[in-house]
């Protein structure tokens, strides 16, 4: 146990209130969300000193950046941000003029986003803070163990997916009617699972 967890796990003593008490320290979603939610964004004032955007938008602007042309599914897809999210951050990112949507050279019904002269000289800055925050994070761990950590994440971001897949169809073996995020969701597993 990490001198960190120890101090923590003294700080915090496990309620004699309730029977079997969750351990939120032992607990891999929530340790996962802690450091999810230290990462954020906005979070960082170095990183939110750059611009007025929320993280979602920032999340999205980055995706367009690196990937561009991108449509928004594949946004969502590869970030797992619900489509919604996404639309709502495209939709305020365009309305900033700091991105695009420019009709596929192959499909002439799908729009891609792409970032305009404004939006890439942002998505350059964020993208040279968040570089140098990377390499500042990943020193905390040997070059080996980066690796390993990053098989790890893979392995817990499939099995997140196969379970919040699997529970969505459950429930709808049940009769319920499921809502547009889990669809997704299913959706992204099938693709994921894909051989």
């Amino acid at each position: 146990m990490s001198q960190h967890q120890n101090s923590r796990k003294q700080a915090f003593k496990l309620s004699k209130d309730v029977s079997d008490p969750l351990d939120l320290l032992s607990h891999l979603p929530f340790r996962i969300a802690v450091v999810s939610n230290l990462l954020a964004l906005n979070r960082d004032w170095k990183i939110r000193n750059l611009c007025d955007l929320d993280p979602r938008e920032m999340r999205v602007l980055i995706n367009i950046g690196s990937y561009m042309p991108i449509k928004s599914a594949d946004i969502a897809y590869q970030s797992r941000l619900d489509s919604y999210t996404v639309s709502r951050a495209v939709k305020k990112l365009i309305a900033l003029n700091l991105v695009e949507s420019v009709p596929d050279k192959y499909k002439k019904n799908v729009k891609n986003l792409i970032l305009n002269e404004q939006g890439l000289t942002l998505y350059q800055a964020l993208n040279k803070a968040l570089v140098e925050r990377g390499k500042l994070l990943g020193s905390a761990l040997t070059e080996q163990e980066l690796i390993q950590f990053y098989a790890m994440l893979d392995k817990i971001e499939a099995k997140s997916e196969q379970l919040l897949a699997k529970n969505a169809k459950i429930m709808i073996a049940q009769g319920l009617t499921p809502p547009a995020d889990q669809k997704e969701i299913i959706r992204w597993h099938k693709k994921s699972t894909k051989k």
